[in-house]
């Protein structure tokens, strides 16, 4: 595997252990339909959370929360729908964002809420 991709799985597993402290429940990871997928599913009490991880080694071209597209937030979007209707929810649902950035002494978590909003 790739160094990037040890990168990226890394950060995903960083990503779950944070929010499973601040008691989310995890439904998925990992989630595919089409060419989307959904890095984590979690809930947030009642709360269906979509969660984006962005990772990067280094904040020279920007934070990783800057290289989510318009595109992948449609992509985000046409899944989590996808995912509710197979599992037949009715919840609110809130799209997340947790940025990794690797520094000299380790993983900086950065978790926005609500990273984006739909009119």
């Amino acid at each position: 595997m790739a160094e990037h991709n040890d990168f990226g799985k890394l950060a995903e597993d960083e990503a779950v252990n944070y929010l499973k402290r601040k008691a989310y429940r995890i439904a998925f990871r990992n989630y595919r339909y089409g060419k989307a997928e959904i890095d984590i599913l979690a809930f947030d009490n009642e709360v269906l959370v979509v969660i984006e991880v962005k990772a990067r080694s280094t904040g020279y071209f920007g934070d990783p929360e800057q290289f989510v597209s318009k595109r992948k937030i449609q992509f985000l979007i046409n899944a989590v729908n996808k995912y509710v209707e197979q599992n037949n929810l009715d919840v609110e649902i809130r799209f997340d964002i947790i940025a990794i950035l690797k520094q000299k002494d380790g993983l900086v978590v950065n978790h926005i809420e609500d990273a984006f909003y739909f009119f």
